[in-house]
Order: structure tokens, then sequence, then C-alpha cells
């Protein structure tokens, strides 16, 4: 199959840098960042503040480090953190909670998304024989839940129930742009009740890497030194910082039609044999698919088709729209994957 045939739907993450973005980039002006002396970077946080209604922001190399340098800001080791389930600070950053921050985790709700009566439930009594209570992250959107976004009610809720109780709040939001869109409101709306939030440029913006640490100006030195601290002290980064400068001021509008062409392709893919979506349940721009035949017999059988998706559980793929995948391109890719799926099924119904 020709590669110019081929749809990648694994991630969000896997865009080229557009010509455009590319052209920023090559005429960036840049300086030493660890220095504080970088140009780009500088506007590049400022915007950021500026669009999440916070204080100041710190650019990092990846949206684990910015969630992870949160977790050092507003815990201690041995510290007990509320999550959701299949939250990516503690499912998919390959068990830095525990490596940097010390910290163990307390699932809240079910499929992601809980709220304040569940957080409630969730926190340790004030005694020395617990562990303490000192952080809730929320996730929006919530990737392994598909992309769902939390709901504002729940969120303002669950601050005051946070706040109550002396916890601090952490908004990984990754996908923000993403939920701001979905929901009609401004990424600040939001961010509004946490204390710190965490953005991604590499995923729906399109960006080749970056993420930033949004902050209360209080807290940008010690920010950046824990960010020093793990790695991410980055020299003339102003060729990185146009990249994402350029996908937060050209991209984020348009993130309203990788929504539509995850719909497309949830309608199509639902109609197929051996395959259970919800089309009305996709809110952005991930769909999940659970499945009656193993998820590897379907990436392998949809990979022949010229579709890459990536199996995410024991019965369940995923597929994520992005920005170098047309509308056009992702309804030829729903229905490659419906057949996908229905020969896989077929072939497995026919083994057993």
């Amino acid at each position: 199959m020709n590669d110019r045939d081929v749809v990648d739907l694994r991630s969000d993450t896997v865009t080229r840098p557009t010509p455009a973005m590319r052209e920023a980039m090559a005429h960036a002006d840049v300086g030493d960042d660890v220095y504080g002396e970088d140009p780009t970077v500088q506007r590049l946080e400022a915007r950021v503040a500026e669009l999440v209604g916070k204080d100041a922001a710190v650019f990092v190399p990846s949206g684990t480090m910015a969630n992870q340098i949160a977790l050092l800001l507003h815990t201690r080791r041995g510290d007990d953190v509320v999550i959701g389930e299949g939250t990516h600070v503690a499912t998919f950053e390959s068990g830095a909670a525990a490596a940097w921050s010390g910290v163990q985790f307390t699932v809240a709700g079910k499929g992601g998304l809980f709220d304040a009566n569940d957080v409630k439930g969730a926190l340790k009594p004030n005694h020395m024989v617990y562990p303490r209570s000192s952080l809730v992250v929320v996730e929006n959107t919530h990737n392994r839940a598909g992309g769902r976004t939390f709901p504002e009610a729940d969120v303002r809720a669950i601050a005051v129930v946070a706040r109550g109780a002396g916890l601090a709040l952490h908004l990984d939001g990754a996908r923000l742009w993403n939920a701001a869109i979905a929901r009609g409101r401004s990424e600040a709306e939001l961010a509004a009740p946490f204390d710190t939030v965490s953005v991604c440029f590499s995923k729906g913006l399109g960006a080749p890497v970056g993420s930033a640490l949004v902050v209360p100006s209080a807290r940008v030195a010690e920010a950046r030194r824990f960010r020093k601290m793990l790695g991410g002290g980055m020299r003339q980064a102003g060729v990185l910082a146009a990249a994402a400068l350029y996908a937060v001021e050209h991209h984020r509008e348009r993130l309203v039609e990788d929504h539509r062409a995850a719909k497309d392709i949830a309608e199509i893919v639902g109609g197929a044999r051996g395959a259970s979506v919800e089309a009305s349940s996709v809110e952005t721009n991930i769909v999940n698919v659970d499945l009656t035949a193993p998820p590897e017999r379907v990436v392998a059988e949809a990979r022949r088709l010229g579709v890459w998706v990536s199996a995410i559980a024991p019965h369940r793929i995923r597929i994520v729209t992005h920005l170098d995948v047309s509308r056009e391109q992702a309804r030829s890719a729903g229905e490659r994957l419906a057949r996908a799926i229905e020969t896989a099924t077929r072939t497995a119904t026919e083994a057993t």
C-alpha cells in the first residue's frame, strides 16, 4: 500500500510540523533559557499563562515532566494523591510519581471522572497511621476515558471539598485545548479552580515537542529548579517554543474539525459487527471501541488495510484524530477499520 494512503490514528502525537510551523522555527529568536534569556520561550510562557488565566508558565519538554513538577510542588514523600481511574499521571508516566515524589494514589469514581462525594470518600483520616492527603488531580480531557470532558459543576464542587480539607488542586490539561472547544468555554474558565495546570503542545495542537506547567508567580523559581533537577533545562529552546507558539495561535480553533472527524469514525465503526461504540459519548478527538475479537487481530488487519490504531485494553482499541487527517480521510479510515473489525470478528468466531 502506498504510504500516502496510510491513515495513522494511533495518537494525536504523530503529527508533523506544518510548513508554516517549520518557518516559524527556522526564524525563531533564541537565547539560553537556563539563564532565562530565550525571548521566544518567554513569549510562549507569557501567552500560555494569559490563556490559562494564571500568573506564569514554565516551558518543559514533556507533559510527564509538567505533571511530575506539579507533584513535587504540592506533595511530600509518603503523601496520598486523589485521582480518577486511569489518570495519566499514575498510568502512563513510567512510575515517575513513585520514583520522584514518593507518593501513592487513591482512585476516586469510575471511568476517569469523579465528583465531590467521591473525593470525600477518598480522603484519608487525619491520623498518623494514614498517609497525608495533599492533592487532587483532575485530567481534562480524560485520555483513558475516550477524550471525555470533565463537568464544570463537578470540578467546582471538588474544589470546595479539596480547599476545605487543605488539599491543592492540579489540572492535567494536556488536552485542555480540546476541552475548551468542546465545552465552548475558555481555557482560563476551565482552569480557574486549580493551583497548577499542565498543557501540551505536541498532542492536538500539532507541535513536535513540548508542554508547559502554569503556576502562581510565587512558585515559578521552585518549578524551574525542579525542571532542572529532572533534566528539563534547555538551552536555545526558542526553536521548539516557536513551534509551540505557532500551534497555540493557529491550531486551537481548528480542533473542532478533529472532533467532527472522530464523530464520523465512531458512527461508521459503531455499525460494524463485533464493535461497540456510542457515538453520542464521543466529545472530542478520541474514540474508544470495544470489540468481541482480540484487539491485536483488529490492529493487524486494520494495518494491512492502511489504518493504524492502538490496542489499549484486552477488548478495546483507541482511535485519535488530528490535524494530519482530513475529515474525508477519517471517513475512509473508518470504513476500512469497520471492515477490519468484521474480518477479525469472523476469523475469531470461526476459530472457536
